[in-house]
């Protein structure tokens, strides 16, 4: 293999004070339902981004058959997870929402009206003339439904899969070659400056921004790619305000969106590819990790903000746990997907809700 391969977004991590009770409500309302693996142990490779202390956590890894990147719910069990000391708005530098994709955006829309703590903004056009809108879940990470018509395997729920994530930046110019030439967004859907009638709902969304949404060309990627689909980043750059850091003096695993993940194949290419590009690696876990059902080998890289972007080359992956049947990827071609009924029968780790 003469290059790294993208497949997709894997998951975007997320911090909150109760991964059972987040995982419970994805589960029953967004149909995020497969549990991948539930579980506990310490963060010793993190210690980084924990200031220098190894901590002990609590991870589920949920996602959407219906095709999507999924959500890593992490849960601190060392410590309390601290917020964000001030009120996050849009344009602040890091991960300020997930895009999350609708196959049906009303009845979505609709079905989130009915719940309560949820108060979801008007459905409107983006720029790109794509209609969505916004919501804040009930630990105060805001998400995004898009309409989107890609679907991996049809399910009851309108909701499918992450399909990407909003990131404020400081300076656009620089962040473009970051997000096009080491994550191959090199498609540039929209690029535009001013103030947005879509964006009045969220905090700080009166602000006037240059908002650019990257996508990518089609990948010829391997393993999970088909559930994972095609994916797209979103980068606002507030032009009256000067942002603020959302995770500044705070640790990987607080509260909120800690992460953005990408399914790849090749890690050495990529480690050589990031170092040439001066966005080293600053965690590298050199071999095959464990979390228990699940193994790979995982780095991270930050953007020109620092916000964390993690890679994940995964080697294992329970699919019948109970009989030692796991998917083996370290012996497969890492240009030929996994075949659909093989990543349809995850379903067996679905979770009812109650």
């Amino acid at each position: 293999m003469k290059k790294k391969i993208i497949n997709g977004i894997q998951q975007i991590g997320i911090g909150t004070p109760s991964a059972n009770d987040t995982f419970a409500w994805y589960n029953k309302h967004l149909g995020f339902d497969i549990r991948v693996f539930a579980e506990e142990a310490e963060a010793g490779l993190m210690t980084h981004y924990t200031d220098g202390e190894v901590r002990s956590r609590y991870a589920i890894l949920a996602m959407n058959l219906n095709g999507g990147g999924g959500l890593e719910i992490w849960q601190y069990t060392s410590r309390t997870p601290q917020a964000a000391p001030f009120q996050i708005q849009w344009g602040d530098y890091g991960i300020h929402g997930m895009k999350i994709r609708a196959l049906k955006i009303g009845e979505a829309h609709q079905q989130l009206k009915t719940l309560a703590g949820i108060d979801p903004s008007e459905i409107l056009p983006s720029p790109a003339g794509i209609p969505h809108f916004y919501f804040m879940d009930l630990w105060g990470n805001h998400v995004e439904v898009v309409q989107d018509d890609y679907c991996f395997s049809p399910q009851q729920s309108p909701f499918g899969g992450v399909l990407g994530a909003s990131i404020g930046v400081s300076d656009m110019d620089v962040s473009i070659p970051f997000y096009r030439d080491l994550l191959g967004y090199d498609q540039v859907t929209y690029d535009v400056s001013g103030s947005f009638e879509d964006l009045q709902s969220l905090p700080g969304g009166s602000s006037a921004f240059r908002r650019v949404l990257l996508s990518h060309s089609p990948r010829r990627g391997g393993g999970f790619s088909k559930l994972l689909g095609p994916t797209q980043i979103e980068l606002f750059q507030a032009l009256d305000r000067t942002g603020q850091k959302i995770f500044a003096g705070r640790s990987w695993g607080d509260l909120g969106y800690i992460h953005l993940c990408f399914d790849i194949a090749g890690m050495d290419l990529l480690r050589e590819e990031c170092a040439a590009a001066g966005s080293p690696f600053t965690i590298d876990s050199a071999n095959s990790f464990d979390m228990g059902d699940a193994a790979g080998h995982f780095t991270y890289i930050e953007d020109p903000d620092g916000t964390l972007i993690e890679f994940v080359e995964t080697h294992k992956v329970p699919i019948l746990k109970k009989v030692g049947l796991f998917i083996n990827l370290k012996k497969r071609n890492p240009l030929k997907p996994l075949p659909d009924w093989l990543v349809k029968s995850m379903r067996i780790h679905r979770v009812k809700d109650n």
